[in-house]
């Protein structure tokens, strides 16, 4: 599409005219493809070729934009490069080139493929850099009127179409009028010859139609989805700009397509908001993608593979009405009739026909719409003349030939309020080939199907819409977005406490609407992957009897080579695996007799793990337990000491084996070469450590091509770091602390020496951790003491400088156009917004960054990615109280809650601040609740969790309020297993709170009449069993069981499980 950006074809560089060296013509395709263009000439002279007694073609100088020529076509198609300023002119019985003198040497190369192939000569005419070519273009014209059968006027064949550019063509096109010549365009010629593709150029097609299709469904469609499903702001333009990047990196769609070798067809087409046009000629403009209910995307994009072109288009509905529905539908039906007509001996216009016969029967309002071709060829151009897939073209269709099947509904009009949506278009468009059987579509693994295209986010019916017509924001800025409704008047300044609780409550409607289009979708199943068990392999000591070890004595041995234990029983060697051994223990009693006692692995034991080779063989007799008697104590500690060191070294390895076996495989690390020094840090320390008993060694960091390696003298002790594979990088200078840190936070696990980790640390200690005691107490002015402090000073400014220069350096490499895929930079820890909690066991000072939460100084370290979290509630926070707890809960409900505990409460109010500035919801409780019941009631049933607010149940202020004018507010979330009592008037008015406490019998009593507050506690206990025999409330009533239970779920209401009577809502992803 975009053809208004016409491109030349290109090879690696995008020009031939440098030395020689780098290129070389495949001469087995060019003599196939001399023979192929002779004797199509030959066979079609009349009626394609004008009856020319010669072909002139002439390609132009290279040129930037994009842009499709016939000329360069040929070149790339005969030759395998494009030959810039270069003229050929092919006659019967000679070729000639007139061209500078570095492409005349790498032309040298087909004189004698060109006489063994059609019997030509080829005439090489050099032109100098100060001439003007006009001699040798004599020579040719010369050589035309000799070679031409025709006695009169010579016949020469051009292309018409492409108007000179270039002095040198220029004046070749000048002379070529003058000259006396008849010239005929065979502008058709070349169309048929290119049409039928031979096995190479296929595969070219095929390799550049993964690669589009590829984009399509690994990067635009999750672009897409993840815009929409945040709700950014993103024009048209940056969309293009990225998806552009993609296809020019294949390796960031996972596709082994070497880089240089790939270009695009035309700069990548996405249209939204009512503005669309169906034209090859389209562009992306700089309006933001619109994505509000009834809306339509349309996506297209092309790539170039060796210049063989590819394309594909789709088409996205986000909560479609029934009239935008049809149309996808009708066209979807009439693109699939389209290119099953596309079979050899069918003429062209048969494939338009078989998509209009669809649309007539099945949606004829929409005739006037459907586009008026179904697509044109494609191949070395974008789209190839002559074979236009309209109603007229009565061309036969052949094996071989490429088509890009383009059809779309137009200008269609639907009934909405929104004019954004009033308007709009459809359209698909794929890469087809003509088999020997049928169409092979070669973009298919881009699904096209209403399920993965149609998103619905929007499951409020029309009754709600109208009730609340300004709900949704307008998501691309097309329109004014009311700002924060204001509660005082316009003179007074508000404070920053209301300022922050209207914008959470802002955020606590996105939220709410996020979460429901995420559970809607299924994005955080129930599934619980909890306790695991770890399977091991096959426990085999020995394959066969032969490869015991012969028995020296009767006693118990240990063979370490084969991990097995030979126990004798009934004067036999009976060998025993040792991973089947659970324990061993020996004794001795009185009489200096041991005893050794050895008890095995069998299911159906308490505590007991069930591997593979137990339930391989569950009807099997097992061996629980022996015990052996001795005279020789030395002989039994030894046994005992050799089979619990041999039981340890197996777990270990096994377990090792088991982490490895889950890693995800990496890339190799591509060493920086010679010419480029790799950035390094040195003398730096590694958690984790490696292992082994030997002194630890700092090492080295350097950075290469595509990753960090650290090493230290050890060979052995190697650590490499993909640049794909680092999620978020920090570099924290020492302050306050004793360490300056480089520290990695990874999207996969990798080892470091035998541990895995998916957090990695570099760091060198700025100042001595221990220092020595002694020699009493030294003064404050004291010269060596101050001089000491000095220079711990100056060594630690000196090392915060080495590593901002070397994360500088880093960053600086980062921007680089291969790297801007990955989004990676070192982030810097903000000291003044952190504050001081509990993460695991230790208390520690946590700090915010501008994407994280981390903590990098104790381990084991945290790092929490701030766009995976879904809410912050804030726990125990109330009056008198001087902690308070922190519980994050995350996007992914499969995932534990993580709480940080013991934050002082003067960090309350900055972590307010912090968290509303970030846009994340938090809320508040007076007491820690129990969220792994909440978190698996709500995903059992999510419609529930939304038709109940969603996380305003944990609004305190929200649920008091409520409490207070309403009965049934708070029914909805109790306890799924707490069947409630509509009918019972005490349920109702005793309705609960969110998180039970003696605040709310305190805000009860401050209604009490003075009277009261002097009596004493035995009259007010006395007053209260009075009252209670009056409404003749047992002690162990009904209600207070369910206090007693509701307390014991964890103080929390949670969203109450539902039947499944309801359907779930539509899914909104597509995939």
């Amino acid at each position: 599409m975009a053809e208004h950006r016409n491109g030349n074809a290109k090879p690696s560089d995008g020009k031939a005219s440098g030395a020689a060296s780098p290129y070389a013509i495949n001469l087995d395709n060019f003599t196939k493809r001399l023979k192929t263009l002779y004797s199509h000439w030959k066979e079609h002279s009349s009626d394609l070729w004008g009856s020319s007694d010669a072909l002139a073609i002439a390609t132009p100088p290279a040129s930037d934009d994009l842009r499709y020529l016939k000329s360069s076509a040929l070149n790339i198609w005969l030759l395998g490069y494009e030959f810039p300023e270069t003229i050929m002119v092919f006659m019967k019985k000679q070729i000639h080139f007139l061209c500078s003198q570095k492409k005349a040497s790498l032309l040298e190369v087909v004189r004698k493929s060109a006489k063994e192939a059609v019997g030509v000569e080829v005439v090489m005419h050099v032109k100098a850099k100060s001439d003007d070519g006009t001699g040798l273009m004599d020579a040719i014209f010369r050589a035309v009127r000799a070679n031409s059968s025709s006695h009169d006027t010579p016949v020469v064949g051009h292309i018409g179409r492409e108007a000179p550019e270039g002095k040198l063509l220029e004046m070749w096109t000048e002379k070529l009028k003058n000259a006396d010549f008849q010239l005929s365009d065979i502008t058709n010629g070349f169309s048929d010859l290119f049409a039928m593709k031979d096995s190479t150029e296929l595969t070219n097609v095929k390799k550049a139609a993964f690669l589009t299709s590829s984009v399509m469904k690994h990067f635009v469609v999750p672009k897409l989805e993840k815009v929409i499903d945040e709700e950014k702001k993103v024009s048209h333009s940056s969309l293009m700009d990225d998806t552009e990047k993609a296809i020019l990196e294949p390796a960031r769609v996972k596709v082994k397509l070497k880089a240089e070798n790939v270009d695009i067809c035309y700069p990548p087409i996405f249209q939204s908001g009512g503005e669309f046009d169906l034209r090859p000629s389209a562009s992306s403009n700089d309006e933001n993608l619109y994505y509000d209910s009834t809306s339509v995307i349309i996506c297209a994009i092309g790539s170039r593979y060796n210049s063989y072109c590819s394309n594909v288009a789709r088409t996205f509905l986000i909560d479609a009405n029934a009239m935008q529905s049809k149309a996808y539908e009708v066209l979807l039906k009439a693109h699939e009739a389209a290119i099953g007509a596309l079979k050899p001996g069918n003429k062209v216009s048969a494939a338009y026909q078989a998509a209009l016969a669809v649309v007539e029967k099945d949606a004829p309002e929409l005739v006037s719409n459907l586009t008026k071709s179904a697509g044109t060829g494609i191949g070395l151009e974008f789209r190839e003349s002559g074979l236009n897939l309209n109603a007229k073209n009565d061309r036969v269709l052949k094996p071989g030939m490429v088509f890009n099947v383009s059809l779309g509904f137009q200008n269609l009009q639907t009934d909405t309020n929104n004019p954004k949506t009033q308007k709009f278009s459809v359209l698909l468009a794929d890469s087809v080939i003509v088999g020997e059987k049928g169409p092979e579509v070669v973009t298919s693994i881009s699904s096209k199907a209403v399920k993965d295209v149609a998103y619905s986010f929007n499951e409020d019916d029309d009754e709600e819409e109208e009730e609340r017509p300004k709900v949704k924001p307008e998501a691309n800025g097309g329109e004014a977005v009311s700002s924060k409704a204001t509660l005082r008047s316009d003179n007074q300044e508000m404070s920053k406490e209301e300022l922050r609780r209207q914008h959470q409550a802002e955020l606590a409607r996105q939220k709410n609407e996020e979460t429901a289009r995420r559970l809607a979708g299924g994005g955080s199943g129930a599934g619980d992957n909890r306790g695991a068990v770890k399977a091991t392999g096959d426990l085999i000591a020995y394959k066969n009897v032969n490869d015991l070890p012969p028995p020296k004595e009767l006693m118990i041995q240990v063979d370490q080579k084969n991990e097995a234990i030979l126990l004798p029983i009934y004067g036999s060697m009976v060998p025993f695996h040792v991973a089947t051994v659970k324990s061993v223990s020996s004794q001795q009693d009185t009489n200096r007799t041991c005893y050794i006692r050895i008890i095995f692995n069998v299911p159906g034991t308490p505590f007991s793990p069930h591997d593979s080779n137990s339930m391989k063989f569950q009807g099997s007799i097992y061996l629980k337990e022996v015990s052996f008697r001795s005279k020789d104590p030395r002989h039994i500690s030894e046994v005992v000491q050799q089979i619990k060191t041999l039981r340890r070294q197996v777990a270990s390895r096994e377990s090792e084996r088991a982490e490895r076996a889950t890693l995800v495989t990496q890339e190799k690390l591509q060493l920086a070469g010679t010419r480029f020094k790799p950035i390094r840090l040195s003398d730096l320390w590694i958690r984790p450590s490696f292992g082994g008993r030997g002194r630890k060694l700092t090492g080295s960091l350097e950075s290469h091509t595509n990753g960090f390696r650290y090493s230290t003298s050890r060979p052995d002790e190697r650590v490499d770091i993909m640049y794909g594979n680092i999620k978020h990088a920090f570099f924290q200078p020492a302050e306050k602390e004793m360490i300056t840190l480089l520290h990695f936070h990874l999207h996969n696990h990798i080892m470091v020496g035998n541990k895995k980790t998916k957090d990695v640390q570099f760091f060198v200690e700025v100042m001595d951790v221990v220092q020595t005691l002694g020699g009493g107490k030294r003064s404050a002015y004291d010269p060596d003491e101050i001089e000491e402090e000095q220079r711990e000073r100056d060594r630690k400014n000196k090392i915060n400088m080495d590593f901002q220069n070397f994360v500088n350096r880093v960053n600086d490499l980062w921007g680089q156009p291969q790297f801007k895929g990955l989004d990676l930079e070192f982030d810097q820890p903000l000291r003044e917004l952190g504050f001081h909690g509990v993460p695991h066991k230790a208390s520690a000072f946590i700090v915010p960054t501008s994407s994280c939460l981390v903590e990098l100084i104790e381990t084991p370290f945290l790092v929490i990615t701030l766009s995976e979290i879904e809410i912050v509630n804030l726990e125990r926070v109330g009056l008198g109280q001087k902690n308070f707890d922190m519980t994050i809960v995350f996007k992914d409900f499969k995932r534990d809650v993580l709480r940080i505990d013991s934050i002082p409460s003067t960090s309350l109010d900055g972590i307010k601040e912090w968290l509303d500035t970030t846009d994340l919801k938090y809320y508040e409780s007076r007491l820690n609740l129990n969220w792994r019941p909440i978190l698996k009631t709500i995903t059992e049933d999510p419609e529930k969790f939304i038709e109940d607010g969603g996380w305003e149940f944990l609004n305190l202020e929200v649920s008091d309020s409520d409490s207070e004018n309403s009965q049934e507010s708070d029914q909805g979330y109790e306890p799924s297993d707490v069947q409630s009592d509509t009918g019972s008037e005490e349920e109702a008015d005793d309705s609960e709170s969110l998180v039970e406490s003696e605040d709310d019998d305190e805000e009860d009593s401050d209604g009490d009449s003075e009277e009261e507050q002097g009596k004493t506690w035995e009259e007010l206990e006395r007053e209260a069993s009075n009252a209670d025999r009056e409404k003749g409330d047992e002690s162990d009533s009904e209600e207070e069981r369910k206090r007693r239970k509701m307390k014991a779920f964890g103080k929390a209401r949670v969203p109450e499980k539902r039947s499944t009577r309801g359907s779930l809502p539509k899914r909104p992803k597509l995939r």
